[in-house]
């Protein structure tokens, strides 16, 4: 009995093999192109969105012919094409590659512009704020690296074409955490957590001193610290409030005049 199955499983793989010997790989329609050939192929694919394609056609280039301008672009393009084939991991691991082996290219700023973008993007800059998730867990971290790679570009390329674009993006990444942590301090005064809420609020207004959301800020920490009996604090957070944005919504007092305005505010 041993012997027949030792027979037949001899006969199964000398067919498996045999198969694998009469389909052979997959032929290499690419085999003898020319550098420019697969260029204009690549770029063909990135023109009809096909991501997927163009990513592999930019791959056979760089492994091929791995110097030259044609790989050089290959790489800036890669980049995107990973980008939006969903694949951000890829794209920044390919920007990063390329900055440090052409840290003087003319395009090295649309490297660091695309770097920053691919952050900005991830959970819309933090402000996916609608998807249900509770706020308090969010990590603004790629908004933070996004405004750090965009401020470095500027800093280093303040004549580049794209460094108009990234300050836009900047101020809207320092609006957008900022809101983020005016959303955690009001999650804390929801839950009572004063001290917690009060801290939150105060870390908003010293690091992103001119964000809009600052306003709502001063009114947790007026109220936070009202709540823990800190008159001196609740006053010098009312009078920055006063002096700050005059015209606050937050300052026009409830129904009862007896009433302190901070008072008629609930989180």
């Amino acid at each position: 009995m041993r012997n027949i199955l030792a027979v037949f499983t001899a006969l199964a793989c000398s067919i498996l093999l045999s198969a694998c010997g009469f389909f052979g790989p997959e032929p290499d329609e690419t085999r003898g192109w020319s550098v420019q050939k697969i260029y204009a192929e690549a770029r063909q694919e990135m023109a009809d969105k096909n991501w997927d394609k163009a990513a592999k056609l930019y791959e056979k280039l760089e492994a091929r012919y791995p110097f030259g301008r044609f790989a050089q672009q290959a790489m800036i393009d890669s980049a995107y094409v990973h980008w939006k084939n969903e694949d951000p991991a890829t794209a920044i691991a390919t920007i990063e590659r390329f900055i440090k082996q052409y840290p003087n290219h003319p395009s090295v700023d649309y490297m660091y512009f695309l770097r920053g973008l691919i952050n900005f993007n991830d959970d819309l800059g933090i402000m996916g704020f609608f998807s249900g998730q509770d706020l308090s867990e969010r990590d603004p971290k790629a908004s933070s690296t996004a405004f750090a790679t965009f401020k470095e570009l500027v800093t280093r390329f303040p004549e580049s074409k794209y460094t108009p674009d990234a300050l836009l993006r900047m101020n809207y990444l320092v609006n957008a955490m900022a809101s983020h942590e005016i959303h955690v301090a009001k999650y804390y005064m929801k839950r009572q957590a004063y001290v917690a809420a009060a801290n939150r609020a105060q870390f908003a207004l010293t690091t992103f001193p001119d964000a809009p959301a600052n306003e709502e800020g001063l009114v947790i920490m007026v109220q936070a610290y009202d709540k823990l009996g800190m008159t001196q604090l609740r006053n010098d957070a009312e009078r920055v409030l006063n002096k700050n944005f005059p015209n606050s919504i937050y300052l026009r007092g409830g129904p009862k005049k007896d009433v302190p305005w901070w008072q008629i505010w609930n989180w």
